[in-house]
């Protein structure tokens, strides 16, 4: 991919992202994510319907890996299936991982296929990864009400 559109849409993602801010409606499971090297600390809620992702949105403070991330993968997931999400973070994850992947299954998540020239950055462009993962893992763990906020907690 070419250097100016990597930056383009990195940056578009990190000054505009996709579903920033998070809702007070029924449905949504929530989790926390944070970085121990970078300011990266952010919400993630989830709601899903018959096994179809319907909404998932992020709030909080973060660097533009982690934000831009998080907004193009949420836009990558809205629609799937919770199996054909599962297959997207794998590849995504094996991606940032320098492991074999299918680049046709991530779209415009490649912008991040150079990321391991930079290892600092690496925690960043995971965090929505390990939030979602770990939504998506709390639907088959069951969850409980928070009483904090009124979200389910997965």
């Amino acid at each position: 991919m070419d250097d100016n559109l990597r930056r383009e849409i990195i940056l578009d993602n990190y000054q505009e992202p996709f579903h920033k801010g998070l809702v007070d409606e029924d449905g949504y499971c929530k989790v926390n994510t944070s970085s121990k090297s970078c300011i990266d600390n952010l919400d993630f809620i989830l709601k899903i319907d018959c096994g179809i992702i319907k909404d998932i949105r992020f709030d909080g403070e973060a660097c533009a890996i982690s934000t831009s991330a998080s907004s193009i993968l949420i836009r990558k997931l809205i629609g799937k299936s919770v199996e054909e999400a599962k297959e997207i973070l794998t590849h995504y994850k094996n991606m940032i991982n320098e492991k074999e992947y299918d680049e046709n299954i991530l779209g415009e998540l490649n912008v991040y296929d150079e990321i391991y020239k930079q290892p600092n950055r690496k925690n960043c462009a995971l965090l929505p990864d390990v939030a979602i993962e770990k939504l998506l893992g709390g639907l088959n763990n069951g969850s409980r009400k928070n009483q904090d906020d009124g979200f389910k907690t997965c």
